[in-house]
């Protein structure tokens, strides 16, 4: 059984004008990272070209994250929202193996 409503009291004072707001709360989704791993045959060009068109970085970005993978052995792409990463992963790796390239990326909670 549900409770009844409870109603702030407004004021009765001539020239007071009361504004009620409901209590709004945003839910937000855990944001999960995503990582690209390096491997020894997909080219700088293809990873730079999937961070830019699939993963919307900038270039300058772009470049920075694929050096970071190059000498690191992985680096971050970016967070995202649990659904929008898998969905972005999904298309990188599909347009890796289009193209002949073992590039492998993982999610991870932040």
């Amino acid at each position: 059984m549900f409770a009844p409503l409870k109603v702030p009291s407004v004021s009765t004072n001539p020239g007071t004008t009361t504004v009620l707001e409901p209590d709004v709360r945003q839910r937000v989704a855990p944001l999960t990272r995503v990582v690209c791993h390096d491997d020894p045959r997909t080219t700088m060009e293809f990873v730079v070209g999937v961070m830019t068109g699939i993963f919307r970085l900038p270039a300058g970005r772009a470049q920075e994250v694929m050096l970071e993978v190059h000498q690191k052995g992985a680096g971050v792409v970016g967070l995202y929202p649990l659904t929008v990463a898998e969905r972005k992963v999904r298309r990188a790796t599909a347009q890796a193996r289009a193209n002949a390239f073992p590039l492998t990326f993982s999610i991870e909670e932040d």
